[in-house]
């Protein structure tokens, strides 16, 4: 089995000591998991489960990892990500008592995928994911654990998309709750945290503005939305690409530029894909970009520019500055990829991830998922499952709530007039 963070840090009560730092500021601000933490501790909902999770080993993950431990789980954790683990965070998490963690920065491939294999060997009975990799590897390596897994959450768009295709060919094997597609997710994580903490990450990372640059965004889905929205908020001429025509037209109709990626590439200053597939950025979009431009991804996997086609343009790459790389074209231009092509919000050296405020939204979302798998598992077949509706209100009503905000509740007659087709004019 794989060592854990712990053992392999040269001075791990410093990491401790740091990563418990950013966790007690994540805490604070996580008024959420506070009030589930304060129910699970007391009602110990997880006691006997094994849960493994693969996620973005940082400050507000161990907060919810955390959590589930402290609800009675034994949790084993590693990264969904190979440059998104803080490795302080993790040696902090894998100090709790009820915790293991797998999760190093700046692993291989190879090491990688061993580290979810380390989770697995935990024998996990539900699986948190964030990109469906830990899904996936039972699935296909250790199916003889599917029996004892009662399911699993699915934290972002492209696990989802992968799921629903696993789903649709018959080979997922248990219920697995769609977290991204549910409003308290969708609605705030997607739009507002990728919106902020890429903007954030690159302009930290870059030391740039945005004020009167091009930025063009690939894909206007939830992400894309959100960073379009923040982007245009800071003073930058925003251009859209799609694929699709309706959100084509949305993203029109919105007010920003509307052009495929190859009209744009000439455009742009900074370009950020957000939609989850692979080559958004190709070999013809380089060969007519201006000298300078940003490259960054939003999506969840390193696919998204082609970082093989920009190699074999380059006659020279170098490090332009922490966490970008300048690759040179032979007519003297330079092209900046940022975080190696991954997740730049999550990826950069500097970078923090989404605002706590709103990871604590989502990750909510997956502390009473995972409490419904344990409760009435047997209730949900295998595939892909909608959030139900009373566990996202559940998470919205503890924000609100927390924020001191009343809102209304319908009347006894409101509610008879909407759910009955018999009144008319």
């Amino acid at each position: 089995m794989t060592d854990t963070i712990t053992a392999r840090l040269s001075d791990p009560a410093t990491a401790r000591e740091s990563g418990h730092q950013k966790m007690d500021w994540a805490r604070e601000h996580m008024p959420i998991l506070a009030a589930l933490r304060e129910e699970y501790q007391a009602d110990q909902p997880f006691a006997g489960e094994r849960i493994g999770m693969a996620m973005h080993v940082e400050a507000k993950t161990a907060v919810l990892a955390e959590l589930l431990a402290e609800g009675g789980a034994e949790v084993a954790i590693t990264g969904c990500n190979p440059l998104s683990t803080h490795d302080d965070v993790s040696a902090a998490l894998d100090a709790h008592e009820n915790v293991v963690s797998y999760a190093e920065r700046g692993v291989d491939d190879e090491a990688y995928y061993a580290a979810i294999e380390a989770v697995i060997g935990h024998e996990p009975t539900i699986t948190v994911d964030d990109g469906m990799d830990l899904v996936a590897a039972i699935h296909e390596d250790y199916p003889e654990l599917i029996d004892t897994i009662v399911g699993g959450c699915e934290e972002t768009t492209t696990g989802v998309h992968r799921l629903r295709a696993m789903a649709e060919d018959g080979a997922l094997e248990y219920p697995v709750f769609a977290v991204n597609d549910t409003p308290m997710k969708r609605l705030f994580d997607n739009v507002h945290g990728t919106g902020e903490s890429v903007l954030a990450s690159i302009a930290m990372t870059t030391n740039l503005s945005y004020a009167g640059k091009t930025v063009v965004v690939g894909g206007y889905g939830d992400c894309g939305k959100g960073l379009a929205k923040k982007a245009a908020g800071q003073n930058a001429r925003v251009i859209v690409t799609e694929v699709e025509p309706r959100r084509a037209l949305e993203a029109h109709m919105e007010g920003y530029e509307v052009m495929p990626m190859q009209e744009a590439a000439k455009e742009g200053d900074v370009f950020v894909t957000t939609t989850g597939n692979r080559d958004v950025i190709t070999r013809e979009d380089f060969e007519v970009m201006k000298d300078g431009v940003l490259l960054a991804n939003a999506g969840h996997f390193d696919v998204e520019v082609d970082l093989d086609a920009l190699a074999d343009l380059a006659v020279d790459t170098f490090e332009a500055r922490d966490g970008v790389r300048a690759y040179e074209m032979a007519d003297g231009r330079e092209l900046n990829v940022l975080a190696e092509g991954r997740l730049v919000n999550l990826a950069t050296p500097i970078a923090l991830g989404h605002p706590v405020e709103v990871m604590d939204q989502s990750f909510g979302v997956q502390a009473v998922c995972v409490r419904e798998l344990v409760e009435s598992g047997d209730e949900y077949g295998p595939g892909v499952h909608d959030v139900p509706d009373e566990l996202d209100r559940e998470v919205a009503e503890i924000k609100l709530d927390a924020e001191g905000v009343a809102y209304d509740d319908l009347t006894d007659d409101q509610a008879e007039y909407m759910g009955t087709w018999q009144h008319g004019t």
